[in-house]
């Protein structure tokens, strides 16, 4: 069985079987208070015998990634389990995989957007990545039809993953796909003060 956690629009999780079999599922669509929801809805789908745990690396808001990187990390550490790093986007273009080239994208904030171009499925069955994941300004015209996703389906997260497993891919890196660097910088030195 395998585990998705995914923070990167709202708060999702699920676990499938080896045939892909939805177990259990449960989310929120709240993009806020990730912490505060992520231990139960884990508690609502957690089963014996899984195996992996898919997380969701964005694209999504710094905070919120975050904490569903940090509980699926904790999730596998705590059962020995291997994390299965799988880009958001992923999901949402195996939903719409039979619609052919499509960019799919999401929320970014700052009036921005997260554009992901995806054609059809490679052999694996898992969504043929053409573009990767860039930053755009929210009204630029996209060449491809586009696929707004507001949510993305945890199961559908967990199915990319039990794909990527099977064909021994790696999709992505372990670290959180971040489109801009964090508002945050370090301190510049004190200020002198004269007496």
């Amino acid at each position: 069985m395998i585990l998705a956690v995914d923070t990167s629009l709202g708060t999702a999780v699920a676990v499938i079987d080896a045939d892909g079999r939805t177990i259990g599922e449960a989310s929120t669509p709240d993009p806020l208070g990730h912490a505060e929801v992520i231990g139960d809805l884990l508690s609502r789908v957690a089963t014996p015998g899984i195996s992996h745990v898919v997380a969701g690396i964005g694209p999504g808001p710094f905070t919120g990634l975050r904490i569903g990187i940090a509980a699926a990390r904790a999730f596998a550490l705590g059962r020995g389990i291997p994390v299965v790093p799988v880009p958001s986007h992923f999901a949402v273009a195996l939903d719409h995989a039979d619609a052919g080239r499509v960019a799919v994208v999401t929320d970014a904030r700052r009036r921005e957007i997260a554009v992901s171009v995806f054609d059809g499925l490679d052999a694996g069955g898992i969504p043929n990545l053409v573009a990767p994941t860039r930053l755009e300004r929210q009204g630029t015209d996209l060449a491809d039809p586009v696929i707004e996703a507001t949510e993305l389906s945890a199961v559908t997260l967990a199915r990319v993953g039990a794909r990527a497993i099977a064909a021994g891919r790696v999709l992505a890196d372990a670290e959180p796909l971040y489109l801009r660097s964090p508002d945050v910088v370090q301190p510049g030195a004190p200020k002198r003060v004269s007496a």
